[in-house]
């Protein structure tokens, strides 16, 4: 089921998303969709380590496809996210900044799928760090149902308006399909160079 030929540059991908299932089905499925993706494609997955909505149906899904899972979760949402102790590689952190800063060290690639303040808080940090020229790991959006519509547009609307100019301009993939995902993120890694991919530790120390 979609496998395809692996690359070396994408070892693991950290998933932004809900803590929640949102209200359409095709939320869930397509998170359980990639989940198998990326456990038949030997590709680890870095998540926030709950166990509830979105999160924890890819989590869950990667699991029971005989993948690997990495859980990152500060100590205050253990209890409310239900960390998923089912997970050996469950890491708990002081706070959401170790937790960002663990999971963008972990991870060769990020994609955000559906989800909420949290969800869009995290993936525009990692925009903003590859504006900045902190790294040039891919970032994509899983617009499954066209969720991430309004984010797309807004980013035109920024553009058109020159607060995102083009010495600022950053590259943001957008899928429509789980399918295209994987490929896509690859294809993107191909063209960075190992020495963009790392943040300099001056700079992560920060976060």
């Amino acid at each position: 089921m979609n496998k395809i030929e692996k690359s070396s540059k994408i070892r693991k991908i950290c998933v932004y998303c809900g803590s929640g299932p949102g209200t359409d089905p095709a939320f869930v499925e397509s998170a359980r969709a990639f989940g198998a993706i990326l456990a038949k494609n030997g590709v680890g997955l870095v998540f926030g380590g709950g166990a509830v909505g979105i999160m924890g149906a890819i989590a869950k899904s990667v699991l029971d496809h005989g993948g690997t899972v990495t859980g990152i979760i500060p100590e205050f949402l253990v209890a409310r996210e239900h960390a998923m102790r089912g997970n050996d590689n469950l890491i708990v952190t002081r706070d959401m900044h170790e937790r960002k800063r663990k999971m963008f060290e972990m991870a060769d690639a990020f994609v955000a799928m559906p989800g909420g303040v949290g969800t869009l808080e995290e993936v525009v940090e990692q925009i903003t760090w590859v504006q900045l020229g902190r790294h040039r790991k891919p970032i994509m959006l899983a617009n499954i149902k066209d969720f991430w519509q309004p984010l797309c547009a807004l980013i035109d609307h920024m553009k058109g308006l020159q607060f995102i100019r083009d010495d600022l301009s950053f590259d943001l993939l957008v899928a429509d399909r789980v399918e295209d995902i994987l490929p896509m993120l690859q294809k993107a890694a191909e063209s960075v160079p190992p020495e963009e991919t790392e943040m300099p530790a001056v700079i992560a120390n920060r976060l």
